[in-house]
């Protein structure tokens, strides 16, 4: 499986260092040649802001971590991008475990797979507590824990893996992005929810659910690999994911998970 995977992989991110500064500008420049992919990005920007909106209140910054090649700030223009790496298309340089940002300061933080990728979570989730307004909190997608995930995470990429049964939050990264869990959110969000309640009592969950473009990343090919179909069929392959919406739990390749600080 891994072999075929490998021929799938796109020829232009040969010998890509996926810690390395470079990943971005080659990210970029697949970004830009997939409008399906581009497509699914928007879809996530639009989803998290009717979700802020609908779970959130106070005044306070917006602001995306591990922006990437697609922030927020493309649909939002208020969303201040960050990333851990400095890069000449976002605002700032964030470490998500030690956040440059006043206490009580922020309504929102945003994460589109960057949660997998922090070291020691107890951290990022502490720093929560502290530059989130009261009613503010976290809007994070990331990879899924269905049957269909699971398997594939597990096999898609030779930098990360999927380990549902890590006895620990933390992971042994080798990288900003070299040696992640991409189990973590269903550790520390499901399967030890009641340690995550103990550990930080002013975080709730309020929400989670799938995402349900599954079936244009896969076959856009992601931000790695090559694109199977041409963006011609991005309607089409819209309206198969509407009939496929029911079977969701079991084809969803990411979950989004918001977590607000209580208002008292």
């Amino acid at each position: 499986m891994s072999s075929f995977f490998d021929l799938l992989r796109d020829p232009l991110l040969d010998d890509m260092d996926v810690d390395g500064v470079i990943r971005l500008d080659l990210h970029r420049k697949m970004l830009a040649k997939k409008r399906m992919l581009r497509d699914v990005f928007t879809e996530f920007h639009h989803l998290f802001k009717k979700l802020d909106l609908k779970y959130f209140t106070g005044n306070g910054a917006e602001i995306e971590l591990g922006a990437g090649i697609s922030p927020m700030r493309d649909s939002y223009p208020n969303v201040l991008a960050t990333d851990i790496v400095d890069s000449p298309y976002l605002d700032k340089v964030i470490n998500a475990e030690s956040m440059d940002l006043a206490d009580n300061s922020v309504r929102t933080i945003y994460g589109q797979n960057c949660f997998h990728h922090f070291p020691r979570p107890d951290k990022f989730l502490f720093e929560l507590e502290r530059v989130l307004i009261p009613g503010g909190g976290a809007i994070l997608l990331e990879p899924y824990y269905g049957p269909f995930a699971s398997f594939l995470f597990k096999r898609l990429f030779r930098t990360e893996g999927f380990d549902k049964a890590f006895p620990a939050w933390e992971t042994p990264v080798e990288g900003p992005m070299n040696g992640a869990n991409q189990a973590l959110s269903y550790i520390v969000f499901v399967r030890d929810r009641a340690e995550l309640e103990r550990k930080h009592p002013s975080l709730k969950i309020v929400h989670e659910q799938r995402a349900g473009n599954y079936l244009k990343y896969v076959i856009s090919g992601g931000l790695n690999f090559r694109q199977l179909l041409p963006d011609s069929m991005t309607g089409m392959v819209s309206f198969i994911e509407k009939l496929l919406w029911p079977f969701n739990r079991w084809f969803a390749l990411h979950h989004i998970v918001v977590i607000k600080k209580n208002s008292a």
